[in-house]
């Protein structure tokens, strides 16, 4: 496998087999949300990620496209949507979910409905569910206590329907002003919901720009994470791609820590072609 890698039915061979080997390890996800935006819109995307090889995808907001036609391009592509986030609302106004928003209660659960009408159609089982930004008009413990209180009703619907939701400290520098930007928060409403059906979301990039410590963080956390992503810090490049994380290190201590699920690639291509950018999947750890 090169940057260089074509569709071509002979390249595309050789690059299945180099994965197909490797039972076992952890998978790797497209985000299709950052990666194959040169294919066009998101329907696209998922047969260009089929192309390069994938097996699975990821995606933040596939809410404007209905329902029924992504799960049509799943079926067509055999792909399998293993994440998407919750309904954030308006993004345009700035909102991104509304689970920590007090006074939002109503638009919280309207939100989470639709979403795990997505994820029922998709045939999703994991649900990032969005905390949104801070209110200038509430004080840290009313957004605490609004969001244990959205989590608790959410906890109890993905129960009845079977879908893990997550919850992940985004850092403020890609985000201002999201309510959840610390790990000692997130653990504590995990810890507090205490249910197999609310898991943290483990984003290596984001564990690196919050608080960094990874090697004694991924110990600490792989025990409540339900997902893990990766992207490079600080630019959110491919992890191969120079800066501060070392991901050959990386993806051996995940391992080492017991964790087998999907890894979601929530990167910025640094090259055009998406496909250019997927040199780093060679690690030994790693399989599609």
């Amino acid at each position: 496998m090169t940057g260089t890698r074509t569709k071509s039915d002979t390249h595309q061979n050789i690059f299945t087999s180099l994965f197909l080997i490797k039972e076992g390890m952890m998978k790797v996800a497209a985000n299709l949300s950052f990666m194959f935006g040169e294919a066009g819109g998101l329907l696209s995307r998922y047969q260009a990620a089929k192309d390069a090889g994938f097996n699975a995808v990821e995606c933040a907001f596939p809410y404007s496209v209905p329902e029924q036609q992504l799960a049509t391009v799943l079926k067509e592509t055999g792909l399998k949507q293993v994440l998407i986030n919750s309904d954030p609302g308006d993004t345009e106004a700035g909102e991104l979910g509304f689970a920590a928003i007090p006074g939002q209660e109503a638009r919280f659960r309207e939100s989470l409905e639709r979403s795990i009408s997505y994820a029922k159609a998709l045939n999703c089982h994991k649900l990032h569910i969005m905390s949104g930004r801070r209110s200038s008009d509430h004080d840290e413990s009313a957004h605490l206590a609004t969001l244990e209180g959205n989590l608790k009703h959410a906890v109890e619907r993905l129960t009845e329907e079977g879908i893990t939701g997550l919850i992940e400290p985004i850092n403020p520098v890609s985000i201002p002003g999201y309510y959840l930007n610390n790990y000692d928060t997130a653990v504590r409403v995990v810890q507090k919901m205490d249910s197999p059906h609310l898991r943290l979301q483990l984003d290596i990039f984001h564990l690196q720009m919050i608080t960094g410590n990874v090697t004694n963080n991924i110990n600490k956390f792989i025990p409540l994470t339900g997902h893990v992503q990766v992207a490079q810090a600080p630019h959110r490049h491919e992890p191969s791609c120079p800066g501060e994380l070392n991901y050959d290190y990386v993806f051996e201590k995940l391992n080492q820590a017991g964790y087998n699920g999907y890894i979601g690639a929530e990167y910025k291509p640094s090259s055009p072609e998406s496909a250019a950018s997927l040199k780093w999947m060679e690690q030994p750890n790693l399989t599609l």
